[in-house]
């Protein structure tokens, strides 16, 4: 009974060694699993913009507005008989603009001339 109990023992460590470490391990499942999530999640958003092409082409086969929207909205196309009228907000107000600079002194130089008087001309 001993030596049943034995193999059972060794035969279930085998088959937890095999699950664990062997080929299509668990980690190797659970990565293959994060894998599936996210390819699941890219086909989905490629499902959704299949559907909106195929409903754009759809639209530009059955309809001239769509034509004419694209026309005005990618490529700024007006009517013979329309004017166009563009307006934009600005980003910020500008800021007021700087003070003028205050007047100047004339201050006396090392060659004994003034700020703003020439410098030909004679100290008095």
């Amino acid at each position: 009974m001993r030596w049943v109990t034995l193999a059972l023992a060794l035969a279930v460590v085998g088959v937890q060694g095999e699950l664990w470490l062997g080929k299509g391990n668990m980690p190797q499942v659970v990565s293959l699993r994060m894998q599936l999530a996210q390819q699941q999640q890219a086909n989905d958003a490629a499902r959704s913009r299949n559907a909106r092409t195929v409903a754009e082409v759809s639209d530009l086969k059955e309809g001239l507005e769509m034509v004419e929207e694209k026309a005005r909205s990618e490529l700024g196309m007006v009517k013979p008989d329309e004017i166009l009228v563009q307006y934009t907000r600005a980003a910020a107000p500008a800021a007021p603009p700087a003070a003028p600079p205050a007047a100047t002194a004339a201050i006396p130089s090392a060659t004994g001339t003034s700020a703003g008087a020439t410098p030909g001309a004679a100290k008095p």
